[in-house]
Order: C-alpha cells, then sequence, then structure tokens
C-alpha cells in the first residue's frame, strides 16, 4: 500500500501543468529512495502481514516461530492449522473420502452449507476410481451420487458429462477433458477445501501478500507510462533497478 500512496502522489504531479513539458518524467534513484523513506510503516504491521500469509497458506511450524520471535500473535488457534493441512494433503494425495471425514471432524456445517464444494470432492472422487481403473465402480458412483446433482444443477451435469467422458477413451490423453486427471485438478480441489475452511474459522481464505504485490505491479505499470523511475523488477529481491533512459 505504502508504494501505492507514492505512486499516486507522482502520477498528480506528472499531470500537472508544469511537468507536462516533457513526455516522460525521470525520477533519480537518490529521489526515488527518499520518497520510499517518506513513508512510515510500523514494524506491527508488517509483523502481522507476514503472520496472516504463514497462517493462510499453513505453515504451522514457521507461524509458531514466528509467533515467539516477533510476538505477534495469529488470529487462530495455530493447532486448526494442522487439521486443515491434513485435509488440504488428504485431497492431493487422492484420498477424498479421507478429507470428507476430516472435514466433517472439523466441522460438519462446511459441507452441509456449501452444496458446490461437496460437488467438487465427489467429482474429484469419480475422478480417482477412474485413474485407478476401478470402471464399474465409478460407473455405479456415477449414478447414484453424481446424477441426482446433475438433475437438479445445470452446471453441475456438465462436470459429470466431462468427468463420465473419461471413461470413453482408452488413452485419454485423447480425452478433450483429460486434464481432469492431471495432478492440478487434485491441486485445485484441495485450494477450494482450504478456502472452505478458512472461511468457516471466520478468517480470511486467501493471504494479502500476493494481493499486494500484484498491486505492486499495476502501480508500476501504470507509473511506467508516464514516468522513468527505479522499479522493482524482481520480486523475490525487491530490488531497485535503475531505468533504460
Amino acid at each position: 500500500m505504502f508504494l501505492s500512496r507514492i505512486v499516486l502522489r507522482d502520477l498528480d504531479s506528472i499531470d500537472s501543468p508544469a511537468s507536462m513539458a516533457t513526455s516522460k518524467k525521470v525520477v533519480t534513484r537518490d529521489e526515488w529512495e527518499r520518497k520510499l523513506r517518506d513513508v512510515k510503516i510500523r514494524k506491527e504491521d508488517m509483523n502481522r502481514l507476514v503472520m496472516n500469509f504463514l497462517v493462510t497458506e499453513g505453515f504451522v511450524d514457521a507461524a509458531d516461530k514466528f509467533r515467539v520471535e516477533s510476538g505477534t500473535q495469529p488470529d487462530i488457534d495455530l493447532a486448526t492449522i494442522t487439521d486443515r493441512m491434513e485435509v488440504k494433503k488428504a485431497v492431493q494425495s487422492g484420498n477424498v473420502q479421507e478429507a470428507i471425514e476430516k472435514i466433517n471432524d472439523l466441522n460438519p456445517t462446511i459441507l452441509d452449507t456449501n452444496p458446490e464444494l461437496y460437488f467438487h470432492l465427489q467429482q474429484q472422487k469419480l475422478i480417482e476410481l477412474i485413474r485407478a481403473g476401478k470402471i464399474n465402480e465409478a460407473l455405479e458412483f456415477a449414478q447414484e451420487e453424481l446424477a441426482p446433482r446433475g438433475e437438479e444443477n445445470q452446471a453441475f451435469l456438465e462436470e459429470i458429462e466431462k468427468t463420465v467422458a473419461l471413461l470413453v477413451f482408452e488413452d485419454v490423453k485423447n480425452c478433450p477433458y483429460g486434464e481432469l486427471l492431471d495432478v492440478s485438478q487434485r491441486l485445485k480441489t484441495a485450494s477450494e477445501v482450504n478456502a472452505a475452511i478458512l472461511t468457516s474459522q471466520s478468517h480470511e481464505k486467501d493471504p494479502k501478500l500476493p494481493s499486494l504485490l500484484k498491486m505492486l505491479i499495476w502501480t508500476q505499470n501504470q507509473l511506467n507510462e508516464k514516468a522513468a523511475y527505479p522499479r522493482i523488477n524482481n520480486l523475490s529481491t525487491a530490488a531497485l533497478e535503475d531505468p533504460a533512459i
């Protein structure tokens, strides 16, 4: 957010009549670093941002260590992170039924109040049966568990049809929906489960840090149109790089 304020202030000055004499304003490294130093960031705010990321992404050991070292208290019980990560790991490993049971142990209302999530878990279970070559079991499961949901929801029906189509192709690589068997599909479902559990715990489902980094990139791109200035190109190092003039 601090860089956003700097950029907006600079854009205002660049749009002024005095600055329109040149196509682009050049901001030197000294001037830019002085602007950065003028913005005061509380260490407590930065620590909360780090803790938010660790908790949301499930790094329980790192979160506990950071709590001790920084004195920053998480907004949820760290023990619940372990439970949430066990559910996520079960989905990522293809053990969908185990994941469903663990979700119900955590909070049975999660699936009761989120029919889309429950459908996606059931769809993932069907995908795992197909992956394992259990064709008869997959067909029976689709007919008994998924078909009734497809009758009530057109979007669900389309997803069921795509999934069942995997059974038609001997070589799923030639199936237009073969990506359902990719690991990325498991990760997608696991991410949805993770978000639902966080929401049930009154916690944000997405960490704040990635959103702030996206905002950083957006504001730099906006400023690029009107100014040449030291920008951050490598987010992992956050090093300022002088502009090409």
